[in-house]
């Protein structure tokens, strides 16, 4: 089963510093039909205006994924922790009990994010925070685990039952992801285009993947793919 979420459907707002898309019911944008899916409870795609940005906002008991498509987030967090992630890049912030951080684009162009939030397994615990280069090359032709929560996984480490992975795709290219039973997937092309089963999936488009033992994803032209997989 895949549903295609065409990205001129999504919902959202343009408030001037910040143009949001929701994939899922977030702020001001509720479809009940849209709480989540599976474990994942929103993808946000965000564009940040040059040196605007998020202030100092609480969070708990998620974890947030933060894929920069282009330009570049700066994190700052009452714990101490302060970084710049960079287009192609992750950062990952697990929530625990409490935390506050602010996100702004200190850049002097646009930056567009995927923001990821995923439910955790575990709750109460100590946040955290981390990023990590994930350079194209690496994940060029195949899909590369970029956070998780499975052991064994060489990524951010998420307190989720749930991957995050990426590939790039030339044109004609195929990537096969195994999926495996009773799990969910969204994929969305953050560039290009793609074909699921049949199914076009264009940029920034969302598909939602259930009931799929293996994921085998075509290029229709030179793309790069961010998926979630949640139980």
């Amino acid at each position: 089963m895949i549903e295609l979420r065409p990205f001129n459907g999504l919902g959202g707002d343009n408030h001037g510093w910040l143009d949001a898309k929701h994939h899922f019911s977030f702020a001001n944008y509720h479809d009940a039909s849209r709480m989540g899916w599976g474990a994942l409870r929103v993808w946000n795609d965000d564009a940040i205006q040059p040196n605007t940005g998020f202030p100092p906002h609480p969070h708990r008991n998620m974890e947030i994924v933060t894929f920069v498509r282009k330009g570049a987030i700066t994190h700052e967090d009452n714990l101490g922790n302060r970084g710049r992630t960079e287009a192609g890049d992750v950062q990952v912030m697990s929530a625990g009990h409490g935390i506050v951080h602010s996100e702004y684009n200190l850049e002097d162009k646009v930056t567009e994010i995927f923001q990821i939030w995923i439910l955790p397994t575990r709750t109460g615990e100590v946040p955290s925070w981390g990023s990590r280069p994930f350079p194209k090359g690496d994940r060029a032709g195949s899909f590369v685990t970029l956070a998780s929560g499975v052991a064994g996984d060489d990524a951010l480490p998420i307190r989720a039952d749930a991957r995050v992975a990426a590939a790039t795709l030339k044109a004609g290219q195929s990537a096969e992801y195994a999926l495996g039973k009773d799990r969910s997937a969204y994929l969305v092309p953050a560039t290009g285009a793609v074909e699921i089963n049949g199914l076009r999936v264009g940029t920034r488009d969302g598909a939602a993947i259930r009931d799929l033992e293996t994921i085998r994803v075509t290029a229709l032209e030179d793309s790069e793919i961010v998926l979630v997989d949640a139980a």
